[in-house]
């Protein structure tokens, strides 16, 4: 439950850059001036040429992980159902850094001081609507997955009667233990894909998503056949069929 302040601070941080950046795009305006000072600290030249469409990119990006953010913060609310588990402060602190860092890092990506003066129709590729395809899919996915897993604690009537672990069936779960998190993996893709393909600064963004959700998934795949012995034996742990 503690995750929750995680999409708090995403949603208030990232909605805020999304403003700056759509302010900066929409109505000519320069983004802050400390972003400008990150951006030179980070080795971003803010003058240097805006290629293709760097900015709508990632405005689109930055518009899907808010919308993201705000999703998840809205099912921690409404459709989770939590047991009394806690989460380590290191981890709860790097967990709040993170996602102030995911914003700022798209944010990174695009020249500050220059706009590239093209109509909004001109500007929409083939990549971003392959991307963002991909997000809606992977998005009702993993919201379908942790609506099932919140339905095993819960009664016909949606009365929580329990709080213990159950085996989950239906949707992705017939082929991974943890489809939820291979989701995630799926709706970080699918904006490296919206931000052009070729950026490696977000590609490494989801190598961490990677190694991150497949180390819980293996752990969730461990717990589950350590204690419940009738568990499927062809369900895969993070990705189906490796």
């Amino acid at each position: 439950r503690w995750f929750t302040h995680f999409y708090v601070v995403s949603v208030l941080w990232n909605g805020f850059l999304l403003i700056c950046l759509f302010r900066a795009e929409f109505l000519g305006e320069s983004l802050p001036s400390w972003i400008q000072d990150m951006h030179h600290a980070l080795g971003r030249d803010s003058q240097s040429k805006d290629m293709g469409n760097e900015h709508f990119s990632a405005l689109l990006v930055l518009l899907l992980l808010w919308l993201h953010s705000c999703r998840r913060l809205a099912e921690c609310l409404w459709t989770s159902v939590f047991s009394s588990g806690v989460i380590h402060i290191v981890q709860y602190c790097f967990g709040l850094g993170y996602y102030i860092a995911v914003g700022t890092t798209v944010l990174c990506q695009v020249p500050t001081n220059v706009r590239n003066g093209r109509k909004l129709s001109v500007q929409i590729c083939w990549y971003h609507m392959i991307g963002v395809m991909m997000y809606i899919w992977a998005s009702l996915h993993q919201h379908r997955c942790l609506a099932i897993l919140a339905n095993l604690r819960k009664s016909r009537s949606g009365k929580v009667v329990s709080l213990s672990h159950s085996v989950p069936f239906g949707d992705w779960f017939e082929s991974v233990s943890c489809p939820h998190y291979f989701a995630e993996l799926l709706i970080y893709v699918s904006m490296a894909i919206t931000l052009g393909i070729q950026n490696v600064t977000w590609w490494c963004v989801v190598m961490y998503v990677l190694f991150n959700q497949a180390l819980a998934a293996v752990l969730c795949h461990e717990f589950y056949q350590k204690n419940f012995s009738s568990y499927p034996k062809h369900r895969k742990a993070f990705i189906p069929l490796v």
